[in-house]
């Protein structure tokens, strides 16, 4: 049977000789190749260009942590799969809202979350995972600054690529917003490189730019360091993170920016600014506390204690000792759920939580 299917002729199908010649042929047995050899390398996936530094922005730095003065969350789950939880946010300080409702709700397939404050801004946020490599990602905002995000990111084995697009409009007459195509490829087991290019244009009066930046990852068992250069830009950042032990994580970030002055490259020059910073994280059975100093005389600290099983402590204080200036904030997370969501969770066991496409 299978000798008669081969020795079946092309031109059965008139699209037949597409597939069905030496060339075809030639560009198929070279791409199975090719693929063959690429498996045979074991590479993982290197993530995403957006969390190329994750380890030590979002996990050392205390960037997304820091606030000045008082803050309290108080959530409550309402159900585990799908999983369902709204919380209330009240704050007194410097650039915080001093009250704000969300919800969120996620299944292995969607993710909603919503937010509303006291100034009426809403902000809205939706993901949906067609399959397992492709994830849908929306993010709304109507208030104050209007603003809209569409992204579409593919995860294959050893690469990520996504395509972003921010404000996009044809509403004008033409094209506006910015576009982002970002693609980050693993080429050996230790070292992922990564490329990404920026289209964007305000308005139909003004004219479109563009841009280039490069980036390099490059992770072993105990360290990983990154690297993004904007040539355009005249920027560099680059990143170093160290497992120093298993409670103890350090790291480092510097960004360099090179500019040309008001008068120009002949007349004025360049601008070199620049700054460094090194940050330390210790996880301990029942609190973390994370420090970071910078070149620019800035000295911060964060502390998140559990004082009991729903009940979460932070504090957090910066000295900014070139401008003499000092902030401080205390904040308390309290987690609610009925006993109903206890014998959800019980009767669940592993499955309680979804993979929810965040």
């Amino acid at each position: 049977m299978a000798f008669n299917l081969e020795s079946q002729p092309s031109g059965s199908s008139p699209l037949g000789f597409l597939t069905a010649n030496p060339i075809a042929n030639a560009v198929a047995d070279a791409y199975r190749s090719f693929s063959d050899r690429r498996a045979n390398l074991g590479l993982s996936n290197p993530g995403t260009t957006e969390a190329l530094a994750k380890e030590v922005q979002r996990d050392v730095s205390l960037t997304n942590f820091m606030h000045s003065g008082i803050r309290a969350d108080i959530t409550k789950a309402v159900s585990l799969s799908p999983y369902f939880q709204v919380s209330h946010q009240f704050a007194m300080g410097e650039h915080q809202n001093p009250y704000a409702f969300a919800g969120l709700f996620g299944t292995d397939k969607v993710f909603l979350q919503g937010s509303v404050d006291n100034n009426q801004t809403l902000s809205t946020r939706f993901n949906y995972r067609w399959n397992p490599a492709l994830v849908s990602k929306t993010q709304f905002q109507i208030g104050a600054q209007d603003m809209a995000s569409i992204e579409h990111e593919y995860t294959g084995s050893d690469f990520t690529s996504s395509v972003k697009m921010l404000n996009p409009s044809y509403l004008e007459g033409g094209l506006t917003g910015i576009f982002i195509l970002s693609h980050l490829q693993s080429v050996t087991r230790k070292l992922a490189l990564g490329i990404e290019a920026i289209w964007q244009r305000a308005a139909l009066s003004q004219p479109p730019e563009s841009a280039l930046s490069y980036s390099a990852r490059y992770k072993t068992d105990d360290w990983i360091a990154t690297a993004q250069l904007h040539p355009g830009q005249g920027g560099l950042n680059t990143t170093y993170w160290r497992k120093i032990s298993d409670k103890v994580q350090a790291g480092a970030d510097m960004t360099l920016q090179v500019a040309p002055a008001p008068g120009g490259v002949m007349g004025g020059g360049l601008i070199k600014e620049g700054v460094t910073s090194v940050g330390v994280k210790y996880d301990f059975r029942m609190s973390t506390f994370r420090a970071q100093v910078d070149s620019k005389g800035k000295l911060g600290c964060y502390l998140e204690k559990r004082i009991a099983p729903t009940v979460m402590m932070t504090f957090c204080a910066d000295v900014d000792h070139y401008t003499q200036s000092a902030k401080v904030g205390l904040g308390v997370s309290l987690e609610t759920s009925g006993e109903e969501l206890q014998e959800q969770q019980e009767t669940l066991g592993a499955q309680a939580s979804p993979n929810i496409p965040f």
